[in-house]
């Protein structure tokens, strides 16, 4: 925890630190969108992943082998933290717009305690059901205009949703690997699993790239950035604030994308979608809030 007392205002430095990581990955799904215009969905996340990993590698923290017992683990962390989810967006944005995907993304907290209640059979308050209901509420809202665009589009929701379990599940396999031997050390050594799962699939898709340098230099910072130093900035406010209070940088991420979809992108976003995006956000706040009190002893 910081140094300030309690209740007092959180000083302007500490609220950048908190936003950053959000920040960043809010924009990823513009790089993604931006990567496209000259790079076949198969090329992006090899490409993002060996940014990511050679930034990674530049810090000297990150740079741990872990023991051998831990592979089996880690192993199944790079393909559903990494591998599987970061090669859904790709395909996914081919067929929705930047600003739904990243939408869509604000529901990553429902899908971590849907998870952990059906799989790990971990029973939610009632506070944590009400803001499951209400968030997955929100998520139909944001998908219903874009599924009647048609199957393609329908598609591409199901590619997002395939990538949220991941995520969902990737929790519970990090967080005691984390704990072990660190957050950055398991980050880069699951990206360079990751990385050699994925380059199989990626190496023949990088025949049908038309290069251009703008897409090349989005898809080096969606790597450089989203990939590895947002989760080096996150990993500093979670031992700094405690990993509740650094989690709340997730909810700028639809934010984001939805700004730079429909200024830059020039993005035609459903109301219904915006009012979805409004209330998966509203629903995943209760849903975390319900648990924080339990998980604030250990922050």
């Amino acid at each position: 925890m910081s140094g300030s007392a309690v209740g007092a205002p959180a000083p302007r430095g500490d609220l950048a630190r908190l936003a950053l990581p959000g920040l960043i990955w809010g924009t990823s799904f513009y790089f993604i969108a931006e990567g496209l215009k000259a790079f076949p969905a198969a090329a992006i996340t090899p490409l993002r992943l060996a940014f990511g990993f050679a930034t990674l590698s530049c810090v000297p923290a990150a740079r741990v082998r872990l023991p051998r017992a831990a592979w089996p683990r880690l192993l199944l962390l790079g393909a559903v933290w990494m591998a599987i989810p970061l090669t859904m967006f790709p395909f996914a944005e081919e067929r929705v717009a930047s600003s739904v995907a990243g939408m869509l993304n604000g529901a990553i907290p429902l899908f971590v305690a849907t998870v952990a209640t059906v799989v790990y059979k971990r029973r939610p308050s009632r506070a944590q059901l009400l803001g499951l209901a209400v968030g997955f509420a929100g998520v139909v809202l944001i998908a219903v205009p874009t599924l009647g665009e048609g199957s393609s589009s329908a598609i591409g929701i199901g590619l997002i949703f395939v990538a949220l379990a991941c995520y969902g599940f990737a929790l519970d396999l990090a967080a005691p690997l984390q704990q072990a031997h660190g957050s950055l050390p398991v980050l880069w050594n699951a990206q360079l699993v990751a990385l050699v799962l994925v380059l199989p699939f990626g190496i023949p898709a990088f025949g049908d790239v038309e290069f251009a340098w703008k897409p090349f230099l989005m898809i080096g910072a969606l790597g450089m950035f989203g990939t590895a130093l947002a989760y080096v900035v996150m990993a500093a406010n979670a031992g700094r604030f405690g990993s509740t209070r650094a989690s709340v940088t997730t909810y700028l991420i639809p934010v984001v994308s939805l700004a730079l979809g429909a200024v830059i992108l020039d993005e035609k976003v459903a109301v219904l979608s915006v009012l979805g995006c409004a209330v998966t956000l509203w629903g995943a706040y209760l849903a975390g809030r319900s648990s924080a009190g339990s998980a604030s002893s250990s922050d």
